[in-house]
């Protein structure tokens, strides 16, 4: 009987032991399935490996609350710094981590982690920061697609969207515009704004949605792609948290109605935050934007009116201005409407402001030159002095 029974004691024990180790096994997969889950790829993979960083845990910076992240591993999300050596030596805002980064760190028991570098990204959405001129912020990090938000009642302003746009080529991410609040107007209202809109703008896909009827909803879903990131772009009150909630399947964002008193959305999104969708998409929700200042010093303008530069090339004088020069084919092209009045100002202002931020940028960086060398050449005439 006692043999019996300790047979049996033995047999239910290695069946536990057997049934843990599946467990440890699925919980291996699963840990490792939620790196893919929020946009890991084999190509991050090979840049964690080609920049020494085996010894590191890689993970995503979900949300940013001044200089404090929280970043989601395999393991779990973490509360995290940068290192004191990542702060000092950084240059610019660029230096530090963004929501949308993937990064290396060092976790600890106590949900905290130490984030000790960043892995190089494949774009970075950002503007002019406001009430900084000559410092960017950054927006986002390692975007796919940008969803451009405009509610169709009072926020419609296809100025401000090719300011979107130009923001976006210029980061290398695609653009996608969205119409909310379309239960607002009627249909053939509706009908004339994309019209007019695509006569401004081209080749860039338009959904129009109503968070409050669902129309559209369902079809913006068949576009959102497994593992892609996406970023919503918008003023405050276009409707973003509503959508982020319809797009998710459940109540993530809090919302609010418009200003009955300024017709002005408020602000509800304080921070930038990486959320999972229902269909595996990802998305990085971001504040209200009342200003969106061009730090663009690439192609982002030449893209986004990309019309208006093929008739640059016809211009008689390569040094052409565009503004009242003999024989300027843009403004001959304005003149007889082949280019859009309104849009053509809008470029000629965002390229006065392009040009203003680049030289704010070259003198900036001018007078940090110049004051490295006089600090160096104290040092120097400190140290004759000692000898």
């Amino acid at each position: 009987m006692k043999s019996d029974f300790l047979t049996t004691c033995l047999s239910v024990g290695k069946f536990l032991l057997f049934l843990n180790l599946i467990i440890l096994v699925e919980l291996a997969i699963v840990d490792k399935m939620k790196l893919e889950d929020i946009g890991y790829t084999n190509d991050l993979e090979k840049l964690r490996l080609d920049n020494g960083l085996n010894d590191f845990e890689i993970g995503r910076v979900i949300a940013e609350h001044k200089e404090r992240y929280i970043v989601k591993t395999a393991q779990g999300e973490f509360e995290a710094e940068i290192t004191g050596n990542m702060r000092f030596t950084a240059k610019t805002r660029e230096d530090f981590p963004a929501v949308g980064d993937w990064v290396a760190l060092t976790t600890y028991e106590s949900d905290f982690a130490i984030i000790h570098k960043i892995l190089p990204r494949f774009s970075i959405i950002k503007r002019q920061s406001v009430g900084n001129f000559g410092e960017i912020q950054i927006i986002a990090t390692n975007i796919n697609y940008a969803f451009l938000v405009q509610a169709i009642d009072r926020d419609f302003n296809v100025n401000r969207l090719e300011r979107y746009l130009t923001i976006c080529n210029s980061s290398k991410v695609s653009p996608i515009i969205i119409l909310s609040k379309t239960d607002l107007i009627t249909k053939d209202q509706l009908s004339a704004i994309i019209e007019h809109l695509k006569t401004r703008i081209n080749n860039i896909p338009v959904f129009a949605i109503s968070n409050e009827t669902q129309d559209g909803i369902s079809d913006l879903k068949t576009i959102i792609k497994k593992g892609k990131t996406y970023c919503m772009l918008g003023s405050s009150g276009v409707g973003k948290s509503t959508l982020i909630n319809n797009l998710s399947g459940q109540a993530i964002m809090r919302t609010d109605s418009i200003s009955q008193s300024t017709n002005k959305g408020r602000h509800i999104t304080s921070h930038r935050e990486l959320i999972i969708l229902e269909n595996g998409g990802i998305l990085i929700d971001n504040p209200g934007m009342k200003e969106v200042g061009i730090a663009d010093s690439t192609s982002g303008l030449e893209i986004t009116f990309d019309k208006i530069v093929e008739f640059s090339q016809k211009c008689k004088f390569t040094d052409c201005t565009h503004i009242n020069e003999t024989g300027c084919a843009v403004v001959e092209a304005v003149k007889n409407g082949t280019i859009d009045k309104s849009s053509y100002e809008n470029y000629m202002k965002m390229e006065r402001e392009k040009a203003h931020f680049e030289s704010t940028i070259a003198e900036k960086r001018k007078k940090e030159k110049l004051f490295g060398k006089i600090v160096k050449d104290y040092y120097k005439k400190d140290i004759k002095q000692k000898k």
